[in-house]
């Protein structure tokens, strides 16, 4: 059964690559400024291209506020050809190895499709989940939701 990961729990810790082979600790990234991590099924896919490009455009906002952490089970390859194309400014890690590890620990990893559905977390400073939404892969988060649950750290 799933972990369940909702608003109070304590983050689960973990320690991925991105897209350029740096390893990326969350213990470490909240003691500089809350994190948003949104793990997403596949790179190059529409709605995960029109999501993380959304917060590529929003990130002048969030700039100081939160650094947002895109998470998927595909390979750190794949990551940096997806962040050069679409212009991505911010970490994209690699849960590809052991498959979809840290997408169990956050309770959004579907094991009969082998990959994370839409699940996004705001960790504040403390490591503790202020907000957090799981969706369907089919539907796409709303980037209001974002400055929403934002708006509650301050």
């Amino acid at each position: 059964m799933p972990p369940d990961i909702t608003r109070g729990s304590a983050a689960p810790d973990f320690e991925l690559r991105d897209q350029h082979g740096q390893a990326h600790q969350l213990a470490a990234l909240v003691k500089v400024q809350p994190v948003l991590l949104v793990f997403f099924p596949f790179a190059f896919t529409p709605t995960c291209t029109g999501e993380l490009g959304a917060l590529r455009d929003a990130q002048v906002n969030l700039t100081g506020k939160v650094l947002p952490i895109g998470i998927s089970c595909d390979p750190v390859s794949a990551l940096r050809v997806f962040a050069e194309q679409e212009e991505l400014n911010f970490p994209l890690l690699s849960d590809f190895w052991p498959h979809g590890e840290v997408s169990r620990r956050y309770g959004v990893f579907l094991e009969d499709r082998g990959f994370a559905t839409r699940g996004s977390f705001l960790i504040d400073r403390s490591a503790i989940v202020r907000w957090n939404v799981v969706n369907s892969p089919a539907d796409a988060r709303d980037l209001a939701d974002y400055v929403a649950a934002l708006a509650e750290l301050d």
